[in-house]
């Protein structure tokens, strides 16, 4: 009699739910099945398609959470975490931007034309000519025309 009702109010539960969420559950138990039935015996061994699988749902349903038995739910938010820190360390990297070889030729001629001139002026004289560089990094550091075409 128990079984009978618990089955009754899971069906009401399903009929209840949106269609969306239900394939979601039925891609992830699915999903699970296919990774269990394609391991040997002993540890279960993961693909990174599998792990990407579980972050997609994990980011689409949060509630997938609860029918993950394979991985434990903290693994699958360690793993969505991981890859946000992996996306944005990718996009911040930091580094000078690379300057045209003609630039560079351009700055040691302004060094070796006006020994005088340091980076600074150098710099300045390049912003009049439209040519973006990256600003000499402190006088004490950069105090001639060499420093900032090493820089460039």
């Amino acid at each position: 009699m128990l079984a009978y009702i618990s089955s009754l109010i899971s069906w009401l539960a399903g009929r209840l739910r949106g269609r969306a969420e239900l394939e979601l559950e039925v891609i992830a138990l699915r999903h699970q099945l296919a990774v269990l039935y394609r391991q040997h015996p002993g540890r279960l061994r993961l693909s990174a398609l599998d792990r990407l699988l579980w972050i997609w749902l994990y980011r689409v349903w949060p509630p997938c959470l609860n029918i993950m038995l394979l991985v434990k739910p903290a693994t699958v938010v360690q793993w969505h975490r991981q890859g946000f820190r992996l996306y944005w360390r990718w996009r911040s990297r930091s580094g000078r931007p690379s300057v045209a070889r003609e630039v560079r030729e351009l700055i040691r001629q302004m060094n070796r034309a006006n020994p005088l001139w340091g980076a600074p002026r150098i710099h300045g004289e390049l912003l009049k000519l439209g040519i973006g560089v990256a600003k000499p990094r402190s006088q004490s550091t950069c105090c001639d025309g060499n420093a900032l075409a090493d820089m460039a």
